[in-house]
């Protein structure tokens, strides 16, 4: 190919092939442009044409998911990028069996992200987008005030119901939930086909994790649910990404994916030379863009392009950039891409 767009890139390298260069983007929360759908498209292009990524990943408020059931938050009083939860839908076990499915097309939230979906294509025609969608066990948690990780809780509930009373004592609700939600954002994903997106950044956050579940578990109430959204989402390009420690991306070889994102400095997780069928997404400790290290990203990003050279790869954080980041950071991370370039 004479001339790569940033499509066929972006196709390319998702597809297993090489392209002229690897590709390269970097997302992070504006928790003050996050609340409407307006503010999320102007911030997110702005963003993007700022530091020219190569693709985007959109990123809404954590809660909006949780959001399309009922739960409120009050968008005034943030914890790192989480704001205050103040009710959920789902109080008590039993109450999983309340949880219905839920159209697009009728609920305010996911309504929302689709318009900022159609703005933010509009405002970059070229290049590619995939919205981030959590995964059902992973909104589950989020609806009853449950945190999707091993160490953190949920800002705003004190004592929300426990793991054992959701999937032991009320297991079978737990599937009906589990269903429901499944089916409500396949829905809500085929929609994001016709709003513009490209494909989903598919987080299945930390749940991952043994201390939070067990690899039957994970089984059990995320595997089969997984299937249901990543099917609705065949139509694109999706990146899977599992947070934090003990992350196991292992454990996805055989998910409907074409990306894979970890954190591959975290304890307990394999380094880019993982045995991984799916482009491998990442490199880049995230963390660093907290304290704003640009000689150690630089270091990295780096040592992650030498790696990679031979293969189809996306230089990417290892998880959201902190709130903190510099400009000078973020451009220093966006240049190593064209510092190490390998050309086909």
């Amino acid at each position: 190919m004479s001339e790569w767009s940033k499509q066929d890139r972006f196709n390319a390298i998702l597809s297993g092939e090489r392209a002229d260069r690897p590709i390269v983007s970097g997302w992070r929360h504006f928790i003050d442009k996050e609340q409407n759908a307006d503010d999320l498209a102007e911030t997110t292009i702005a963003f993007t044409k700022k530091y020219d990524w190569d693709w985007v990943k959109i990123n809404p408020r954590a809660t909006y998911l949780a959001e399309a059931w009922g739960n409120q938050y009050d968008f005034h009083d943030y914890q790192t990028v989480f704001p205050r939860q103040e009710t959920t839908a789902v109080p008590a076990g039993a109450n999983l069996w309340d949880l219905d499915v839920k159209k697009a097309a009728d609920s305010t939230p996911l309504l929302e992200q689709l318009e900022a979906v159609r703005m933010i294509r509009q405002g970059l025609p070229d290049t590619p987008l995939i919205q981030t969608v959590f995964s059902p066990l992973t909104v589950l948690l989020f609806i009853v005030g449950r945190s999707a990780y091993v160490t953190k809780t949920v800002f705003g509930i004190e004592n929300p119901v426990t793991l054992e009373s959701l999937f032991t004592e009320h297991r079978a609700a737990a599937h009906h939930a589990l269903h429901v939600i499944s089916l409500t954002l396949a829905d809500y994903v085929k929609e994001l086909q016709h709003a513009g997106s490209d494909g989903l950044f598919y987080a299945v956050t930390g749940t991952a994790h043994p201390g939070l579940f067990s690899e039957a578990m994970f089984n059990e109430f995320s595997r089969p649910y997984d299937s249901i959204v990543l099917e609705a989402a065949s139509y694109g390009k999706n990146v899977l990404h599992t947070c934090g420690a003990h992350a196991q991306p292992e454990r996805f070889n055989d998910y409907r994916i074409d990306g894979i994102s970890w954190d591959t400095k975290a304890e307990g997780n394999p380094d880019l030379d993982a045995a991984l069928t799916a482009t491998k997404v990442g490199g880049v400790d995230h963390a660093l863009f907290a304290v704003n290290d640009i000689a150690e990203i630089k270091q990295q990003a780096g040592e992650a392009l030498s790696l990679m050279k031979d293969q189809p790869f996306i230089l990417a954080p290892n998880c959201a950039i902190p709130l903190n980041v510099t400009d000078e950071a973020l451009e220093q991370f966006k240049k190593s891409v064209f510092e190490k370039e390998t050309r086909v």
